[in-house]
């Protein structure tokens, strides 16, 4: 299995380092030539969503990956990644993929002195440490949309068809259970 980790801005280093420590080879997309690269999905980082939808467009990467997206490529979003997914984004017009019908609240816990960490249930893992940073919840979900991992009443990680999204960073925690569901998603996944 080979996952291709977004590396435009974020904290894309410490998925691939998650990756590592589950034994799953990963690679970094930086621009277009790397999608010709074989690989079973990808993960959008935790950082700046806004940064990360403008610097897709201007590497090319956007429109290729959007299409991967909507063929069943899985896809895992945390943080931004969530924002970068979600059909809508809650008190703003523009929204980015818009591939998996969910509306996102955008910095829904405040700026960065709303991070915070707590330990919550992960249907299908238990429970796991959770790091919210400047973190998005996800306001309301389609019924086709698998909601995850809820921390005080709000959704903070959902499933989709291929898509898998976290308003928290599993990567920062030591807890590998969300990058393996990823992983197993990936492996029960239908034939493209």
């Amino acid at each position: 299995m080979k996952i291709g980790v977004i590396a435009v801005q974020g904290a894309f280093i410490e998925h691939e380092k998650m990756l590592a420590e589950l034994g799953i080879s990963s690679f970094e997309i930086r621009q277009n030539c790397d999608l010709n690269r074989s690989f079973d999905g990808f993960i959008i980082p935790g950082g700046e969503s806004t940064v990360q939808g403008k610097l897709l467009k201007e590497l090319n990467l956007f429109d290729a990956l959007k299409e991967l997206i909507k063929n069943g490529l899985p896809v895992f979003g945390t943080c931004a990644g969530l924002i970068l997914l979600a059909k809508t984004i809650e008190n703003e017009r523009h929204a980015y993929f818009r591939t998996m019908d969910i509306t996102a609240r955008r910095n829904a816990y405040g700026r960065q002195l709303g991070s915070f960490h707590t330990t919550s249930n992960f249907k299908g893992i238990g429970d796991i440490p959770m790091t919210f940073i400047r973190a998005p919840y996800i306001q309301s979900a389609a019924k086709e949309v698998e909601i995850l991992a809820t921390v005080d009443g709000k959704i903070v990680a959902a499933k989709q068809k291929n898509q898998l999204v976290t308003a928290f960073h599993p990567e920062l925690d030591h807890d590998p259970g969300v990058h393996r569901y990823f992983a197993d998603m990936i492996k029960n996944q239908p034939s493209l």
